[in-house]
C-alpha cells in the first residue's frame, strides 16, 4: 500500500504567493506572478490559459522541477519525491528510448515500491497492448503520450501532474486518458492537468485560468471559462 493518508482533507501541496522570473538579455520575464494554489486529495484541477500564460512554469513549480523566486511551496509531511508520491507527465513525455513501451510503463515499480495498478490493465485501457514490445521511437507521439500516462498512473501517486496529456489524442483516446486520470482522483490522488483543450473541462472538479503569469479566474467545471 502506498504511504500517505488519502482521506485527509489537508491539501497535498500548497503554493503561496509564488513567483518565477527569467532573464532574457537585459529583460526580465515574469513567468509566474504571485500565484497561490492548493491541491487536495481526491480532486482534479485543470490549469488553462493561452500559450505563454505561465502554465508550464507553474506545473514545474508544483512538481519541484524549478524553485520559486518568491513565495513558498509547502508539501504535506508524507509527500516525498519518489514516483510513488509525485508522478509527472511532461510535454516532452520523458520515455526512456532504450526501454520498450511495456518496460517504460513498469519502470516506477522496478525502481522500488508498490505498483497498485497492474501494467497489463493500463496497457489494455490505454490501447497499448500491441505496442508493448516496441521502443518509443517506433510508435506515434500519441502512443508515447499514453505510455507516459500509464507510467505515471501505475503507482497511484499522491499527486499526479500532467502537462497537455491529451494533446495528441483523438476523441476516444482522450476520453481513455481522462478516465485514468479521473480514476486516480476517485482513489484519493490529487490530479493537476495543464491543458488547452476545452473537451476535457467537463471531467474535472475545478478550472484555474492563467494569463500573463497570474491566475485570473477560478471556476467549477460546470462554469468553464469563456476562452482558454
Amino acid at each position: 500500500m502506498i504511504s500517505g493518508d488519502r482521506s485527509s482533507p489537508e491539501p497535498i501541496i500548497r503554493l503561496t504567493n509564488v513567483s518565477r522570473r527569467y532573464r532574457s538579455g537585459r529583460a526580465t520575464i515574469h513567468a509566474v506572478r504571485s500565484v497561490s494554489l492548493s491541491l487536495a486529495p481526491g480532486t482534479t484541477t485543470a490549469l488553462v490559459g493561452p500559450s505563454g500564460s505561465g502554465k508550464t512554469t507553474l506545473v514545474n513549480l508544483v512538481v519541484g522541477a524549478e524553485p520559486p523566486d518568491d513565495g513558498s511551496v509547502d508539501r504535506r509531511h508524507d509527500l516525498g519525491d519518489s514516483w510513488h508520491h509525485i508522478a509527472f507527465v511532461p510535454q516532452g513525455l520523458g520515455l526512456m528510448g532504450e526501454l520498450t513501451i511495456a518496460e517504460n510503463i513498469e519502470l516506477p515499480g522496478r525502481l522500488g515500491g508498490p505498483t497498485p495498478r497492474r501494467s497489463g490493465e493500463l496497457i489494455d485501457s490505454l490501447e497499448l497492448r500491441a505496442l508493448g514490445p516496441r521502443f518509443p521511437a517506433d510508435v506515434s507521439l500519441g502512443e508515447q503520450q499514453r505510455a507516459a500516462v500509464a507510467r505515471a498512473a501505475i503507482v497511484e501517486p499522491l499527486l499526479l501532474v500532467a502537462d497537455e496529456p491529451t494533446a495528441h489524442q483523438d476523441e476516444g483516446r482522450a476520453r481513455a486518458v481522462m478516465d485514468e486520470l479521473c480514476g486516480l482522483a476517485t482513489r484519493g490522488s490529487a490530479v493537476l492537468i495543464a491543458t488547452h483543450e476545452r473537451r476535457i473541462l467537463d471531467r474535472v472538479d475545478s478550472i484555474i485560468t492563467m494569463r500573463d503569469g497570474e491566475i485570473v479566474e477560478s471556476a467549477t467545471s460546470d462554469r468553464p471559462p469563456a476562452s482558454i
